[in-house]
């Protein structure tokens, strides 16, 4: 996210927001709120950090003005590590966030963070000296930084601030510039930009050595990429006075499909004697770098490649000192892309690394030993790995999740060294887990369908409760007559797919209802889980809508031939599979085929409008919110990963393209979008708007002033949904 001015909406072609008639009562943003986010949120344990001695762990207060030392199996405070009032040389107001130097003697915190994208931040940093209670800044020269890593003696810290990578050195108390050509929306050093942080899931291209004698990072060339810029407005919500009477703007590097990329290289910088080295790839395949890190072993830099189309992962072993390469591993997809789980979840260990890799059809884990030969498959079956956590060197145990016991599931478990898995969590519903250091205890969050999530603490050899964190049963309640959500399986062109159904909790099979479909359908997705979602088709369903969801061709959860289904072809099969997905909802016998409607939301938005554009549509209303509108808009690492260039794949892009289908469009249409939506910018709706009006037609379009992709904030997703709930109670009662 970009910015935190968020409400103020106006609305084009619609009529006011207040509150709308439904059976007779009326609902405003009040009785919705608590179904939407952030009211909608369960409780969950506060972050917890566990200590070396692993007897303990440390997590801010409520009020985030102390960081406590707790005891990990009772619970109990044991001791105030920082308290903000009491601090030495310097103080802050409270603690947003915090990370222990690796011997623990420093904790590096934070206060007022201040956005650049949906993950990456600025703050003024202070390093606490935990045995002489002093608080001081990171860094003299830089007000705000970015990104800081401890080195692994906690003697050093790397940052970025200005596009610059800088070095505190806190025995002397000095500053290094390990860069100087850092310049915005020109070179990035040590931080990623917009496409790599919003489509590789990253905010830090710094590594250090395990001696502390190299920092190696990525520098972004972005020169060469062309300049987005949207306008920023006063608001309402937080606003920005400066832009009372002249809207101002804002300017950043986004590669749209087929643009040039950031250029993105490899650099070794040597701490004692401050020189930087260059680290070459002699393969001209290779477009993009979304991974660095060490292995146990200093003379090791693991560093993972793509080539632009993304189906050609190869990972590198590189000695930082001498800038010597050499390839370890190569995975390539022939039937589409390389699942970013290849990539995000490698985990560096002394005997080896571990990787996922869909190469049987489904993802599962390998082991491979530093000089590149494979020495185990450490999971198999018809099933995907979704997760891996890592690996107990005392009890020899693997511990991932998967979809082994059904793609609506997630369960967490331990497979040992003779290949035997056993379950941590129950068979059904979705588990996760976050471990100790020591992989001896985790963290288990648990819920399903019917129950919110379970927070327990757990020994990870036994899976056996030590104690309970949050049950939330106060928060469930909040929510004491809801509808159940059942699931349902129908065909669709030969395929099975996954669904579920909310119905309302009055429901009476005698009568017709009509049907609000709902869906993501973006690759790899999925929305039809058994999990516990509270949201706003819990509401709907109190006003006497049936809302169902349906799972098509391209989500995830069931192999790769179900998933690279829709490779080249975006829209296409996700169409057909919705629409006869509606068409199965209008012939069960409690359903209104005359009043059926469809939403989404981003990639759901997008496939909203070609699924109501395509021919013989069964769709009364359909909303779309924050859409694509043509895949020639969205950013190059996406979009391409799916669909290759537009001048690879043109009739894919030209097909794919809702702006290419308005005619077809016969449902009443709702549009809403962010005017500050750094991720699908408002010009997708736009453009569609205007080609409708071209044609002399028209739709009822709401727009959020200053709000991102995500519109949030002030009350504005609770607007949403209430306009939505206008949307179709017009045009379906």
């Amino acid at each position: 996210m970009i910015f935190k001015t968020l409400l103020s909406a106006i609305i084009l072609a619609s009529p006011a927001i207040s509150s709308i008639s439904a059976h007779g009562a009326d609902v405003t943003t009040s009785d919705i709120s608590p179904y939407v986010f952030p009211e909608n949120a369960p409780a969950a344990p506060a972050a917890m950090a566990f200590a070396l001695d692993g007897k303990t762990y440390t997590a801010l207060a409520d009020d985030g003005r102390r960081l406590v030392r707790y005891d990990i199996r009772t619970g109990k405070e044991l001791a105030t590590v920082i308290d903000v009032k009491t601090t030495r040389d310097n103080t802050i107001s409270k603690i947003s966030g915090y990370v222990f130097s690796p011997d623990e003697s420093y904790v590096l915190v934070y206060d007022e963070a201040k956005p650049i994208y949906r993950r990456s931040f600025t703050a003024s940093y202070y390093v606490y000296e935990v045995r002489h209670n002093v608080l001081s800044p990171l860094s003299k020269n830089h007000s705000e930084q970015r990104a800081p890593i401890w080195s692994p003696d906690g003697r050093m810290i790397a940052f970025t601030a200005g596009g610059n990578i800088y070095i505190s050195k806190l025995d002397y108390q000095t500053e290094v510039a390990v860069t100087t050509d850092g310049a915005k929306n020109a070179v990035l050093n040590g931080v990623p930009d917009w496409s790599y942080e919003e489509e590789f899931d990253t905010t830090c291209s710094m590594a250090w050595a395990p001696d502390n004698s190299t920092l190696c990072y990525l520098k972004y060339d972005e020169t060469d990429v062309p300049l987005y810029s949207f306008p920023i407005y006063q608001g309402t919500c937080n606003p920005q006075e400066e832009y009372a009477l002249y809207p101002g703007s804002y300017s950043y590097k986004y590669p749209v499909a087929g643009a040039k990329n950031s250029v993105v290289t490899l650099h070794s910088y040597d701490v004692e004697l401050r020189k930087t080295k260059s680290v070459g790839f002699s393969d001209a395949r290779i477009e993009y770098i979304p991974r660095i890190e060490y292995a146990p072993s200093s003379d090791r830099l693991m560093v993972a490649t793509l080539n632009r189309a993304q189906n050609r992962m190869e990972v590198y072993s590189v000695n930082p000192k001498s800038t010597v390469v050499k390839s370890v591993y190569v995975d390539e997809s022939s039937t589409g892309w390389i699942d970013p789980m290849a990539y995000e979840g490698m985990k560096f260990l002394p005997e080896g690394f571990v990787v996922m890799s869909e190469r049987s059809g489904y993802n599962h884990l390998y082991m491979y030993s530093y000089a590149g030969a494979q020495t185990r498959q450490i999971t198999s079956g018809d099933y995907d790995v979704t997760a891996y956590y890592g690996y107990d060197t005392k009890t020899a145990c693997h511990y991932y999740q998967a979809a082994s016991t059904s793609p609506l599931s997630r369960v967490v478990s331990r497979v040992d060294a003779k290949g035997k898995v056993v379950n941590i969590s129950p068979d059904n519903g979705t588990a996760s887990a976050s471990f100790t250091p020591a992989m001896d205890m985790c963290v288990l969050e648990y819920s399903n369908v019917t129950a919110a999530p379970v927070y327990t603490l757990v020994g990870a050899s036994t899976g056996k409760a030590v104690r309970m964190l949050v049950d939330n049963k106060s928060y469930m309640a909040r929510y004491p007559r809801l509808p159940r959500k059942e699931f349902f399986t129908m065909p669709s062109d030969g395929y099975t797919l996954n669904g579920y159904m909310i119905k309302p909790v009055d429901f009476d099979a005698s009568r017709r209802y009509p049907v609000i479909m709902y869906q993501y359908s973006g690759p790899g997705s999925q929305e039809v889980r058994d999990r516990w979602r509270m949201d706003w088709d819990y509401f709907y369903a109190s006003k006497g809508y049936i809302v169902i969801c349906v799972d098509g061709r391209g989500t995830g959860g069931r192999g790769t031939a179900f998933k690279h289904t829709v490779y080249r072809h975006l829209g296409e099969y996700e169409t057909i599979d919705q629409v006869n997905a509606a068409r199965y909802a209008a012939s069960l016998p409690y359903v209104d085929a005359d009043r059926i409607g469809l939403f989404g939301w981003s990639y759901g938005g997008y496939e909203a409008l070609m699924a109501a554009s395509a021919q013989g549509a069964p769709y009364r209303a359909v909303v779309a919110v924050a859409p694509v509108t043509s895949w020639r808009y969205y950013d190059t690492i996406y979009t391409e990963r799916y669909m290759l260039t537009p001048a690879e794949n043109p009739d894919g892009y030209d097909e794919g393209a809702p702006i290419n289908h308005t005619s077809n469009l016969k449902a009443d249409l709702l549009i809403m979008h962010g005017t500050a939506d750094d991720n699908v910018h408002l010009m997708n709706t736009l453009q569609y708007v205007s080609v409708l009006e071209s044609k002399g037609r028209t739709c009822d379009m709401l727009l959020f002033p200053n709000m991102n992709h995500s519109i949030y904030g002030c009350g504005a997703r609770a607007v949403v949904y209430l306009k939505m709930l206008q949307h179709f109670e017009r045009s379906m009662r």
